[in-house]
């Protein structure tokens, strides 16, 4: 190359990323038809990273600054040949940017339901979404793994690669976790804790780090939230008390919508004391003749705990209105109408 062509050659004496774009995380300065100027400045602003690339080799890493590149700064350049002994020569290479900003909010979710072992239920399905955020931070195994030479690489394409890494990560936590799930649902941050564990490790192999991850929502098949409510109701049969307070809340609706009203609901409150009492007694029954070594029959041992619902129902009517009451399961104009109800059969 004559010395004419070198003069109308264009050179690069300043280099700097502006981030004009938003979601960008990597960038590479536009060299078509240039070269750096020997000792030109690059410019790395406090949320960036720059790399050096010359022959499609990283040469440096730049941190936040501004550097000349001379053979000082960049050794790499040594190696360059000189235009002439006068002057050091520029040089062709490339230059890429790396934001190195929090990327906050990012959205990950199941796009199909994922199915999961687990202690209770066995096999169960199911669908999670949430948030996550992440940043930069080893930029030379970033554009080794990830970005190559692209002039434009944005979040959202790194974004599709992230979204099964965070699925197989989330089934591996739940799998490896031996949490219960039921356990798990009911603390959303242990579970997003745990799947962080998982991901950490993924995020670092490509040069990024893992700041936070949130489980906002675990939605379940309808088969097995019916499971699950089952569960909760013989739950509540255990104890024969909560039993038939639960059975009573349940016929309150019902009992509103009949000609009797409230009024009438003193009947199937005193059925439901019997009922508990008849079966309180039915297991007594059982238990004490084994203990005193005497047959007795289930009838003998039902009849003393019927017997007080028999002897005044309406006393039992008007205790059970009170408990409503109190549990706040009717209001005090439905409890003074069912009172003045029982009151009336009572005195007569």
């Amino acid at each position: 190359m004559g010395l004419g062509d070198f003069i109308k050659k264009q050179f690069i004496d300043i280099l700097q990323w502006n981030e004009d774009e938003d979601g960008v995380l990597a960038w590479r300065y536009p060299m078509a038809d240039f070269e750096i100027q020997y000792g030109a400045s690059l410019t790395v602003r406090e949320s960036q990273l720059a790399v050096f690339v010359n022959e499609g080799k990283i040469a440096d890493v730049f941190q936040p600054g501004m550097h000349k590149l001379t053979t000082q700064t960049l050794p790499v350049l040594t190696y360059l040949k000189n235009w002439d002994k006068l002057f050091e020569s520029p040089f062709k290479s490339d230059v890429y940017f790396f934001s190195t900003r929090t990327q906050l909010g990012r959205k990950w979710g199941t796009p199909q339901p994922i199915t999961l072992r687990d202690a209770d239920f066995g096999m169960v399905r199911m669908r999670a979404f949430g948030v996550y955020s992440y940043k930069l931070t080893d930029p030379q195994r970033f554009f080794t793994e990830i970005s190559g030479t692209r002039e434009l690489y944005t979040r959202d394409d790194l974004e599709l690669q992230l979204r099964n890494l965070v699925v197989s990560a989330m089934t591996s936590a739940i799998a490896g976790a031996g949490v219960p799930f039921l356990d798990m649902a009911a603390n959303q941050a242990l579970m997003g804790q745990k799947i962080a564990e998982v991901l950490k490790p993924t995020f670092e192999q490509y040069g990024l780090a893992l700041d936070n991850f949130a489980v906002e929502n675990i939605s379940l098949p309808e088969e097995l939230q019916k499971a699950i409510d089952t569960r909760i109701s013989m739950g509540m049969v255990g104890d024969m008390q909560k039993y038939t307070q639960y059975q009573t809340a349940q016929s309150i609706p019902l009992a509103a919508q009949n000609e009797g009203g409230l009024a009438g609901l003193g009947a199937g409150l005193a059925a439901g004391v019997g009922f508990g009492q008849v079966m309180s007694g039915a297991m007594l029954g059982a238990i004490a003749p084994a203990q005193a070594g005497a047959a007795a029959s289930v009838p003998a041992a039902i009849a003393p705990a019927v017997e007080p619902v028999a002897a005044d129902p309406l006393q039992a009517k008007l205790a059970q209105l009170k408990g409503l009451l109190d549990q706040g399961l009717i209001t005090q104009v439905d409890y003074d109408t069912a009172k003045a109800e029982v009151l009336k059969k009572l005195i007569g």
